[in-house]
């Protein structure tokens, strides 16, 4: 039986004496989109500083495609394939756009440090950025510093960094959050796009883009997994509308 491509086994996390996760049991199957919501404080964002290595867990493990990454610090969990966005966009600013797809492809690649090598002379490096630049639809913004570009760019952006180093289990931390309407609706399609074949979890709190989106939908209050389901099945269970989705559940 393939292993599940990210697994979490009894996880719990302390800060001091107040317990953030409770014991959360979860699999998410390889090439599966799957997003995890909740009331703000119910710990999705912690529970993704856990996946990624960025906390360290109090008990319980972290597997990836069956290793067990529980004591990995970030970039050697990087390195084993999975990748993560976060709430505020997380870029080079004073890089441009290829300068910072380009960066997330040089370890993917096989390159390390190395003072006296020249970035211009990667040609799979430079393939790469150009590839994911397209595919992210900021082509025409190759040269354009990341600090300039609009709020909806930096974060397609950012969704680029993610990928191009390889990784194919991606986290997305509220991918939308902050955009209007139309900008939400490119974002998931782009996201769709993107992640094709690979595995996508996302914490979001626009409904519209979790159902949209979503393979299976686990649903995290007070640091406890109530319910994960598909998205029809989700919407319709009486605890989830109770604990989080309210009427909107009916809408």
């Amino acid at each position: 039986m393939t292993a599940p491509a990210l697994e979490l086994r009894g996880v719990r996390k302390r800060f001091g004496k107040t317990e953030i996760i409770r014991g959360v049991d979860l699999a998410i199957a390889r090439g599966e989109r799957h997003a995890i919501i909740g009331p703000n404080g119910a710990g999705k964002s912690t529970l993704f500083n856990l996946a990624s290595g960025r906390f360290p867990v109090s008990e319980g493990r972290i597997l990836l495609d069956g290793a067990d990454v529980t004591r990995l610090a970030p970039h050697q969990i990087n390195r084993r394939g999975l990748s993560r966005s976060f709430q505020v966009t997380n870029i080079f600013p004073n890089l441009s756009v290829f300068e910072n797809l380009r960066c997330a492809a040089l370890w993917s690649l096989g390159y390390r440090y190395a003072f006296w090598r020249a970035l211009s002379s990667l040609a799979d490096a430079r393939s790469r950025a150009e590839d994911v630049m397209a595919r992210i639809g900021l082509a025409r913004r190759r040269d354009t510093l990341a600090g300039v570009l609009s709020y909806a760019e930096q974060r397609a952006l950012e969704i680029g960094v993610t990928i191009a180093g390889g990784a194919q289990v991606i986290l997305l931390d509220e991918p939308t959050a902050g955009m209007n309407r139309s900008e939400a609706a490119a974002a998931v399609t782009l996201i769709r796009k993107v992640t094709e074949g690979r595995t996508l979890v996302m914490v979001e709190h626009d409904m519209g883009v979790v159902f949209d989106l979503a393979d299976r939908v686990s649903v995290l209050v007070y640091g406890e997994v109530i319910a994960s389901d598909a998205p029809a099945a989700i919407r319709a269970n009486p605890q989830v509308q109770e604990a989080y989705l309210g009427t909107a559940a009916h809408a």
